[in-house]
């Protein structure tokens, strides 16, 4: 712990700022999102398809703009983006503890969800660009606090939901008020493009491009596509943590108070891993392997965390007591205890390619457009894997779904590999400019 305040300190002002930040962000987001399906539908009495509605709108509204708003940043720059998008979640927040009616319910789910894609892409590309050369390390110190807020905020959003949900949501909105007024004064302002830190300073020269025509240059960056595709597997699985591995443990050990509680180690697994152990294993990767190294072997871990879950279904189940206990718990512990090892491998290098692959130009762009691909990736591998966990279940095939995640890791290693091994990850080469040489 000592070793990673103190690379926290080596850093400068804004990026210690925006791994703080990062903390608070998710602290305020789990505190509230865990339990608001439950306050619509409990005293709030809606149905639950209105219930799917009002969840699947913030999902659909971050997801679906996040290209926007990356855009916006790197037009506008890093900091205006990070106030507007907390900004807005203050008053989304604040909104769904105050208001009962299902379409100012709607639009401020839309309103927390468009706040995402807001400051979410300018946040990762001013780290980016504020670390420099130390990018790898800074990815790998934020998800530390990433992962801090989410192991923290559910905790203390069970605390405050127990007095009231509304209290939860105004506590929620009042975090992001603060962290608005701090990120006001406190942080510097930055453009990306080879700007420097007060947001202005060399750029390329002649007419600034349009939108559009930005759009088409990144989509005309096959690399970079491919590599999102190739991605996309690996979200789809990280997720499961979320939803297989819990279904899994509440099928086997009950939906009582046990049931409860191995979902909860699910969660403290992965979170209190990476906290512990991210800028070690980051460290290590980085010392011995290439960034496409990584990459593969950190894909590889998340395949091989399900494993465990496919080989317990060999297993006779026990009618009850601690052999069925153990049944549930044990498999599913060790593969969120594998995906978070295998996320923290990879992920620093992940977001160290986004940049190295957008040739450090438009950043935020490329962050916002990789956000939106991942995550239609995520919303259809989770139908399929639900699908998935039912058709195994309704045919006896409990191995069915724990046999294709581990193949889709197994899939996304050897994308990746074919990427990097044909030159894909390497960076593109940066256009030169003719110099007219005077006498």
């Amino acid at each position: 712990m000592k070793g990673t305040i103190a690379q926290f300190r080596s850093y400068g002002r804004g990026a210690r700022l925006l791994m703080v930040n990062q903390f608070t962000i998710n602290l305020g987001f789990y505190m509230l999102m865990p339990y608001l399906a439950t306050h619509l539908a409990g005293p709030l009495g809606l149905a639950g398809w209105t219930v799917g509605l009002i969840l699947g709108v913030r999902n659909f509204s971050q997801q679906g703009m996040f290209l926007i708003g990356g855009t916006l940043a790197d037009r506008l720059g890093y900091k205006p983006m990070i106030i507007a998008g907390l900004v807005l979640r203050v008053a989304g927040f604040a909104t769904l503890g105050l208001v009962s009616s299902v379409p100012a319910l709607v639009a401020a789910s839309a309103a927390t969800g468009l706040a995402g894609a807001l400051f979410n892409p300018a946040t990762r590309a001013y780290l980016a660009v504020d670390a420099g050369e130390r990018r790898v390390e800074a990815f790998a110190l934020f998800n530390v606090f990433y992962q801090a807020g989410i192991l923290l905020g559910p905790l203390v959003g069970m605390v405050l939901t127990g007095v009231d949900f509304r209290v939860t949501c105004l506590v929620a909105a009042g975090i992001f008020a603060v962290l608005s007024l701090v990120q006001i004064r406190a942080l510097p302002a930055r453009r990306g493009d080879g700007a420097g830190p007060g947001g202005a300073g060399p750029r390329e020269e002649g007419p600034r491009e349009g939108v559009l025509a930005q759009w088409r240059g990144i989509l005309a960056n096959r690399p970079f596509l491919l590599f999102s595709v190739a991605m996309i597997g690996s979200y789809v699985m990280t997720f499961q943590v979320y939803l297989a591995l819990p279904l899994e443990v509440r099928r086997l050990g009950g939906e009582g108070a046990f049931g409860t509680a191995a979902v909860a180690v699910l969660f403290a697994v992965s979170g209190l891993s990476t906290i512990v152990f991210q800028t070690r294993v980051t460290a290590w990767c980085k010392a011995r392997l290439e960034p496409g190294q990584a990459l593969c072997r950190g894909l590889l871990a998340m395949g091989v965390a399900f494993v465990p879950p496919l080989v317990a279904t060999a297993v006779p189940v026990p009618d009850a007591g601690p052999g069925r206990w153990l049944l549930a718990g044990g498999p599913a512990a060790l593969s969120a205890l594998l995906l978070a090892v295998g996320t923290m491998i990879a992920y620093p290098f992940e977001m160290d390619t986004i940049v190295r692959l957008s040739g450090d130009r438009l950043v935020a762009t490329h962050y916002g457009l990789y956000n939106t691909v991942c995550g239609v990736g995520i919303a259809l591998g989770n139908l399929l894997t639900g699908a998935a966990l039912d058709a195994a279940r309704s045919a006896g095939m409990s191995a069915l779904p724990w046999a294709a995640l581990f193949a889709l890791g197994l899939g996304c290693t050897a994308a990746v590999y074919g990427l990097d091994r044909t030159g894909r990850l390497a960076p593109p080469a940066r256009p030169t400019r003719a110099r007219t040489v005077t006498a």
